[in-house]
């Protein structure tokens, strides 16, 4: 299996630094800092890449899933919303909230939930979070 890789760089204070990080594909570059990670500054953060990953990487294990069950799904949209909360120990990722909406055909409620989780908790990135709480909201479109 191939090993993914990403680079980070940070120059400066915490408070007052900045940083660049971008995927070993070259498929984004994007600049972060203390405002961007723990204010509404502008750029990116670790966070919303974990998010990122978490949304696709759900909606490629419930398409498989939906699929394996006989249910070609026509699209699986997911939003992932990781939240980072301080306490007496510092910072901490402590959830990731999935919401997905999928277009599929035949398939009931009971079912469609049941595969939701299935994928959910099949996740490679949601099997890596397993030290948090992933809520799940999912809809049939």
């Amino acid at each position: 299996m191939p090993v993914r890789q990403a680079q980070a760089e940070w120059h400066g204070s915490f408070a007052s630094g900045d940083g660049k990080m971008s995927f070993g594909s070259g498929a984004f570059e994007g600049s972060y800092s203390a405002a961007s990670r723990f204010e509404e500054g502008e750029g990116t953060n670790p966070e919303e890449l974990i998010a990122a990953a978490h949304a696709g990487c759900f909606s490629m294990a419930f398409a498989l899933a939906l699929s394996e069950a006989g249910h070609e799904p026509d699209s699986v949209e997911t939003t992932a919303e990781v939240h980072i909360d301080k306490d007496d120990g510092g910072f901490s990722i402590t959830r990731s909230n999935l919401t997905t909406e999928v277009k599929v055909e035949g398939l009931g409620e009971e079912e469609f939930q049941k595969l939701a989780d299935e994928a959910k908790q099949g996740c490679p990135v949601s099997r890596a979070l397993g030290a948090i709480e992933i809520g799940l909201d999912a809809k049939l479109a």
